[in-house]
């Protein structure tokens, strides 16, 4: 499938995001480091999409790219086609590392961002992430009392509480165990099916990359181009047994050179 070519789900009805011959060179010491080679994307209004590939290959700085953290060497990115400068307030980037604030309560942290809201609304909000996340009894709690699990729950619920344009998700689950993530990414697509936005999520894990995505972007190693763009026609919850779904994760294997074996 082609990196232009929008997927037949029914979410896709318009590109939000659209990236051009993206490039990034990083200069130091006098040396150069090619990152990404001529990347080309574009994400539809409402998609889910994962940004798979090798660990070091890229992927993070194609997502801080999007999301204006960095500018690219050459190339450039629109949303709703407007040029991307910068971050924008709009658009929410959840860190690889959590970043939910010590010092303040559940609450508190879902609150940080709505500072400019009248008291109803904002407590209104409050209550309707605390819900939706499922942290209901802990919005006196601070993050040391919650598990690693929770934590990022809220993270995800202070993201949301803003209502941004889109999410940016970098590998958020990678230091939780395998029973927290697999919780986890059902809770995702529990608040994704519920929110409608449009998330791109980087991962290294094939797993969790069929289970998420309407759309699977494989990258190559580094300098990363796209290799294949998979689309996951298959409708959520997902039946990782299906022999469907095992067609499209032994094809991504295949695709990056790795045999999957049981």
């Amino acid at each position: 499938m082609s990196q232009t070519t929008a997927p037949t789900t029914a979410r896709a009805v318009k590109t939000k995001l659209r990236a051009e011959g993206i490039s990034m060179i990083f200069r130091r010491d006098g040396k150069e480091t090619s990152v990404l080679d001529s990347v080309d994307l574009d994400v539809y209004d409402g998609e889910f999409i994962c940004l798979l590939g090798p660990s070091g290959c890229g992927k993070s700085t194609l997502l801080n790219s999007i999301a204006g953290f960095l500018a690219p060497t050459s190339g450039k990115v629109t949303i709703d086609g407007e040029p991307v400068t910068g971050p924008d307030p709009r658009r929410i980037f959840v860190f690889q590392e959590r970043g939910v604030f010590p010092w303040l309560t559940v609450e508190g942290n879902i609150a940080f961002g709505l500072f400019k809201l009248p008291q109803e609304e904002r407590a209104r909000r409050i209550a309707y992430y605390v819900k939706l996340v499922g942290l209901q009894g802990f919005e006196k709690a601070y993050p040391q009392e919650l598990s690693g699990g929770m934590k990022q729950r809220l993270e995800v619920a202070r993201a949301l509480a803003v209502n941004p344009d889109m999410l940016f998700l970098d590998e958020p689950f990678g230091a939780l165990d395998s029973i927290t993530r697999l919780i986890m990414r059902g809770e995702l697509l529990r608040i994704w099916e519920a929110e409608k936005k449009t998330i791109i999520f980087v991962t290294h894990d094939i797993e969790e990359a069929v289970q998420l995505a309407d759309r699977v972007v494989v990258m190559s190693a580094r300098p990363a181009k796209i290799q294949q763009i998979v689309e996951i026609d298959i409708p959520h919850p997902r039946d990782i047994s299906s022999p469907r779904y095992l067609e499209l994760r032994d094809g991504i294997f295949e695709q990056i050179g790795l045999a999957h074996k049981v």
